[in-house]
């Protein structure tokens, strides 16, 4: 579970009682959509052929650019989880990173589950101490992607939810 049991008010919209805008809330999908889009190789490497988590980026995308509406986003990102299911290792979390971008329409907290996730990606590659490395170069890369906007509620948001989103940030 990547997501808080209580909900961070930066991460719901002003229209829904939050303090999230929705130009900062279209950044946190674009970015998820960099994070998901940089490991979405391991995935493609063993399924050329399933187009889903790569759709997912690019509904995600669509959606911070106003082209489509959430529920086609949110339909993205449970095709993207499927095609990671029956899957192991980095294929896996690469494609859960996708889903995870394509969920960010719906709950804007989905974003550090993108990056989480690409991150776990990282790391399944390589075993060992050279994978930890890789997780680390991961996360530094994630972290130069960001938009100066949503700088500072990303950062504070891996610092509170690094313990629950494998201790993946601390890079």
């Amino acid at each position: 579970m990547i997501l808080p049991k209580q909900r961070d008010p930066r991460f719901i919209t002003i229209r829904r009682g939050g303090t999230l805008t929705d130009s900062d809330h279209r950044l946190l999908a674009s970015w998820a959509a960099a994070c998901a889009e940089h490991v979405l190789h391991l995935f493609e490497s063993v399924r050329p052929s399933d187009p889903r988590p790569r759709q997912a980026i690019e509904q995600t995308r669509a959606w911070a650019r106003g082209e489509i509406k959430m529920t086609q986003s949110r339909a993205a990102a449970g095709a993207a989880n499927a095609a990671a299911r029956d899957l192991s290792g980095a294929p896996r979390h690469a494609a859960y990173a996708a889903g995870q971008a394509a969920a960010v329409a719906h709950v804007a907290a989905h974003e550090l589950g993108a990056a989480a996730y690409a991150i776990k990606a990282a790391r399944a590659v390589t075993p060992g101490h050279e994978g930890e490395h890789a997780g680390r170069l991961e996360c530094r890369w994630q972290r130069d992607q960001l938009p100066d906007a949503i700088r500072e509620l990303v950062l504070d948001d891996q610092r509170l939810r690094n313990g629950i989103c494998w201790s993946v940030f601390d890079c």
